[in-house]
């Protein structure tokens, strides 16, 4: 693509998606229409992504194997249930940094929060804390906030809760650092999002990795809106875990299975307190059942599985991890700083005064998602933009998510979008 500056008129969003190396994959992935038949713009990715078009195929060839063989399907054939998990191993550490034996699939993200809490937030004494950011999404307060309690303890003590400096919208790396070294040893876990669900920064996740350990805390990070959406490189920054969902920018569908990441120091500590369940032990006893009364970890991010997973909701997942393959993800960063660059650019041309980006401006510190304040006729703005086909996320009372998914939106589409903002009329 060329790196010329941006220009306002729809022939730069045409020549941009001509020199586009990456505009095959948007046939990767089935577009819903509108009634006339053509496709929408679709920016909510952040919120459920795409169905690749390799989805049903991956489906039906795992209901052809419960078909014809049903219980042998676990031992035979291509892909044998029993160790499918296995399979989404090593695309899956190439998208977070991370080694084989520290992903697994498994569950649902808050279901995994959970699990990991119980291994990784062990407040004793003075050191009981979690530290979350402000806003947090609401699982996850939950979340934590329910293991405050189930360990006897007070979230109105024992929850410290980071919000930005009045009057800004970004919460600064240099606060999180001060509020560590300054409170460091009451705090047992830190815990953020890797991008903000309503803001959409992304957080500095080695310098607060290395903040939290450096005041004797262990750190954990939601990447629910990063999995997919920026560079990852959880093993060298010595992150401890890590939970993310699959269905927003990984595009496995909806309440397809998780993911979590477990530092091979970690993975390896077969003594670290956990919860356990036959799926986390050894694959080579685990059939034993009555005989192997103990339960045995296996040495790796696997030792956190409880039942077996769903096959049927991690066949999706290899068709998308696929597709990242193929384009990578450096590539895919490339793209996207510039698509949400231009939407950027394009709002700030087109509808000067009529939003306020809440997003950060450096394109270091966000992903592909723009939360836009509208700034009046909020609710009217959406109605419109879902009359023409536009289908984006909408937060009350006032901000609307727009996330252009650099696997297959387009720089027409963004045109589009902006011009509606602006009160043009919609691009056919």
């Amino acid at each position: 693509m060329s790196a010329a500056p941006f220009r306002t008129g729809p022939a730069f969003a045409r020549e941009a998606d001509a020199a586009d190396p990456l505009r095959a994959y948007r046939d990767a992935f089935l577009i819903p229409a509108r009634e006339d038949g053509t496709p929408v713009h679709y920016f909510c990715g952040n919120s459920l992504g795409l169905q690749p078009r390799g989805a049903r195929e991956a489906l039906e060839q795992e209901l052809a194997v419960w078909r014809d063989l049903a219980v042998l399907g676990h031992h035979r054939g291509d892909t044998p249930w029993y160790r499918y998990h296995e399979l989404l191993r090593a695309p899956l550490g190439r998208l977070v940094g991370a080694g084989e034996h520290e992903v697994v699939c498994m569950n649902s993200l808050t279901v995994n929060l959970h699990l990991l809490m119980v291994s990784f937030y062990r407040p004793e004494g003075r050191r009981a804390r979690i530290l979350v950011e402000d806003p947090v999404f609401p699982s996850d307060m939950y979340a934590v906030r329910t293991q405050i309690r189930w360990h006897g303890l007070d979230p109105s003590d024992a929850l410290l809760q980071l919000a930005p400096r009045p009057g800004e919208g970004h919460l600064r790396t240099e606060d999180v650092e001060a509020v560590l070294e300054r409170e460091g040893d009451t705090i047992a876990l830190v815990l953020l999002g890797g991008v903000n669900f309503l803001t959409g920064q992304r957080y500095d996740l080695e310098r607060i990795t290395r903040a939290a350990h450096a005041a004797g805390a262990r750190v954990g990070f939601d990447l629910a809106h990063a999995a997919g959406n920026v560079p990852l490189r959880l093993h060298d920054w010595g992150v401890d875990f890590a939970v993310w969902c699959s269905y927003k920018y990984l595009n496995a569908g909806p309440g397809a299975v998780a993911g979590a990441y477990v530092h091979e120091s970690h993975a390896r500590d077969r003594s670290l307190p956990r919860l356990g369940g036959w799926w986390g032990n050894d694959p080579e006893t685990r059939f034993r059942m009555q005989l192997e009364p103990e339960f045995v970890p296996v040495p790796s991010a696997d030792g956190w599985q409880l039942s077996n997973p769903s096959i049927l909701g991690m066949a999706p997942l290899r068709a998308s991890l696929d597709l990242f393959d193929r384009a990578g993800m450096d590539a895919l960063r490339t793209k996207s700083i510039r698509l949400t660059g231009y939407l950027e650019y394009l709002l700030g041309e087109l509808a000067p005064g009529r939003m306020e980006i809440l997003t950060p401006a450096d394109p270091e510190a966000r992903g592909c998602q723009l939360s836009v304040r509208l700034r009046e006729g909020a609710r009217e703005t959406v109605g419109i933009l879902a009359d023409r086909g536009f289908v984006c996320d909408f937060r009350e009372p006032d901000v609307l998510r727009v996330a252009p998914a650099p696997l297959y939106n387009t720089f027409t589409d963004v045109r589009a979008l902006a011009g509606v903002l602006a009160g043009e009329e919609p691009l056919r």
